[in-house]
């Protein structure tokens, strides 16, 4: 089965992926990645997802503590989280594969309900583990479908469905069913971060936020942080430095033009911040990271 979903994403991925590596699907949510060599630093703030490693290794750390993973195994991010991240292990004659998954709170929720299943208490964000066979069947199955476009709407929407279903049942499922437990901390957090990712650019206003999630200030700023281990200000602050460090990269602006496009009003503080989180100023950073090959998850 390993060997069938590593030639099955391999085979669509070595068609596929653009420069960046990164093979995208006609299926939502549904990324392939393809790298020839180790890559830099990837900085993010990931949403809720699962990656399958079929070939290769990655390393991505939060707040300091890094979860190694190889072929044969899964990481599981349940949350909004700040990770850095690296392709590891990788080369032309064996290049890294992975199949990414994004994890859909309504489809948890409906699935949950279907389940039974009971409110989780763990909150740890991050996990990595063992590829389940099922997890793993219901993987080549899907991307199986990537060349057959007529039985894709279809079909793919059901084994989407089943792979969750699958991570749920696994020994897992209590981290990722928090995600769709209806009014639960999460999920009212969850409404707060969406707004936060389409809106950062805008002026802060964590009062709104509160009210959007339906929590007193206080209780929101402790949650905001308990599920996403950042303060509301500091998820903002790195949603902004991140998108212009991606602008700088893939297109060409200047530190000055990234960081007004981001919504800062000051260069210098921009600058400050941006040495804060990536450790060297924006141009120097910029030139290095060019050096280097960028792959995403």
């Amino acid at each position: 089965m390993e060997n069938a979903l590593t030639q099955a994403i391999s085979r669509y991925a070595d068609a596929q992926a653009d420069t960046a590596g990164i093979a995208r699907t006609d299926i939502a949510g549904l990324t392939l990645i393809r790298a020839t060599t180790p890559s830099a630093l990837q900085f993010a703030i990931s949403q809720p997802m699962v990656v399958l490693v079929v070939q290769g290794a990655k390393r991505v750390s939060m707040d300091g503590v890094p979860y190694d993973f190889s072929a044969g195994e899964s990481l599981f991010i349940t949350a909004d989280v700040p990770t850095i991240s690296q392709i590891t292990q990788a080369s032309i004659a064996s290049p890294y594969y992975s199949l990414v998954l994004d994890l859909d709170p309504a489809l948890i929720a409906e699935l949950s309900g279907e389940m039974d299943a009971q409110q989780p208490g763990s909150l740890a964000p991050l996990r990595v583990d063992e590829t389940s066979a099922e997890v793993a069947n219901a993987a080549l199955r899907l991307v199986d479908l990537l060349g057959r476009p007529m039985a894709l709407p279809i079909l793919g929407r059901q084994l989407v469905r089943e792979i969750h279903f699958w991570l749920l049942a696994g020994r897992h499922g209590a981290a990722i069913r928090r995600l769709g437990w209806p009014d639960s901390h999460v999920e009212r957090i969850g409404r707060a971060v969406a707004k936060l990712r389409a809106d950062y650019v805008q002026p802060l206003a964590v009062e709104d936020l509160a009210h959007l999630a339906g929590m007193s200030l206080s209780s929101f700023h402790h949650h905001f942080r308990a599920v996403t281990s950042l303060s509301p200000l500091q998820f903002q602050k790195q949603l902004r430095l991140i998108e212009a460090r991606r602008l700088m990269l893939a297109e060409a602006m200047s530190a000055s033009q990234a960081a007004y496009a981001v919504g800062y009003e000051s260069v210098p503080h921009f600058t400050r911040e941006y040495r804060r989180l990536f450790g060297l100023p924006p141009a120097q950073d910029i030139r290095q990271a060019r050096q280097s090959p960028l792959v995403a998850a």
